[in-house]
């Protein structure tokens, strides 16, 4: 049976929450944890090779730091003019497209002398609420083996050689396979009270960091609460015709069913226009499917389902607030599992 959501937490109970991932969901998550705890860990991927964030990572020789910007100004408590400073693109000249935060990263990987020291700097200067974390320092890439046997090497080409081959992901891997995460990241997982993945990029934003090896076996280590949020929609070029199994399944395929005790995914009505729109694009609901309450117990694994999405001018996301509120029901009622 499902998990009967509780009414909103109204006061700062401070469980020790990590949640891993990258990308806009995890910051999205961040945004709405922050109202309800302080000691969040965030440990984010850095994977990314493509835009911005790719061309500062080979220009400069630094990991990539769009995400972690992302993550950062999710825990600060700012004045929406300096967020907006951070999340500055140029619009014109030899710095068209670059981002504000990204170059202030990067200058600060410069002068503090390592980039997981520029991280921490910048959340100190920020008062960000929590630490954020980047999965590992190591020089790490992605790489995919398609259900057509092709092998696809870079973050920001695989889900482009799904859509021009038509075909789907079969397996994940990193490179180097011996990707070691920071003390600090194994430190805060052992720690922690519960454990949350995602919302983001199944493949490329959450499964990366269960492949750093220290990292996936502090997961099975500890004890508490595991909780995968699953995205609202599927993502072309990632996870076309997915449901809540079919996510479950990629990451219990790649790390066992050991690795998750909770599935909380979207219930809530979206407009008929709007599943236009996305269809046209190549995206869908991600909807758990009548038997997956029954198949997923099976495999020890709970399933619940609320209304945490969000449509703003004409999009659809978590909402932070209604995420959050989930998330800690989940922590805070008693496990039978």
């Amino acid at each position: 049976m499902e998990i009967e959501c509780k009414k909103p937490i109204k006061e700062k109970l401070n469980p020790k929450i990590v949640a891993l991932g990258g990308g806009t969901g995890l910051s999205n998550l961040l945004r709405g944890l922050k109202l309800y705890t302080n000691n969040i860990t965030a440990i984010v991927t850095v994977a990314d090779d493509g835009g911005n964030s790719g061309q500062i990572r080979e220009d400069l020789g630094i990991l990539p730091p769009g995400d972690i910007r992302n993550c950062i100004l999710a825990l600060a408590d700012m004045e929406p003019a300096m967020e907006q400073l951070l999340q500055y693109r140029f619009k014109e000249g030899y710095l068209k497209g670059q981002n504000l935060g990204n170059l202030l990263i990067a200058a600060m990987t410069d002068i503090s002398g390592g980039f997981e020291k520029a991280v921490d700097e910048l959340g100190n200067v920020l008062a960000i609420t929590g630490r954020v974390l980047p999965v590992t320092i190591d020089n790490m890439t992605l790489k995919a083996l398609l259900k057509n046997g092709e092998i696809v090497y870079g973050e920001s080409k695989i889900p482009k050689a799904c859509m021009d081959m038509n075909t789907h992901i079969e397996r994940i891997f990193i490179s180097p396979e011996d990707c070691k995460s920071l003390p600090e990241v194994v430190e805060a997982i052992y720690d922690a009270d519960a454990i949350v993945l995602g919302p983001g990029s199944l493949y490329t934003s959450i499964m990366p960091n269960l492949l750093v090896h220290d990292v996936y076996e502090a997961i099975l280590r500890n004890k508490c609460k595991k909780i995968y949020v699953c995205n609202v929609m599927t993502q072309p070029g990632e996870t076309v015709g997915y449901g809540v199994l079919d996510h479950v399944k990629a990451i219990t395929d790649h790390c066992g069913y050991n690795i998750l005790e909770y599935v909380l995914a979207n219930d809530s009505y979206i407009p008929n226009d709007l599943l236009e729109k996305y269809e046209e694009e190549g995206s869908s609901p991600v909807r758990p499917c009548e038997s997956a309450v029954n198949i997923l117990e099976e495999i020890g694994i709970r399933l619940v389902t609320a209304d945490i999405m969000d449509i703003t001018k004409g999009f659809i996301r978590h909402d932070p607030v209604k995420l959050a509120q989930e998330v800690m029901n989940i922590i805070l009622q008693p496990s039978d599992i």
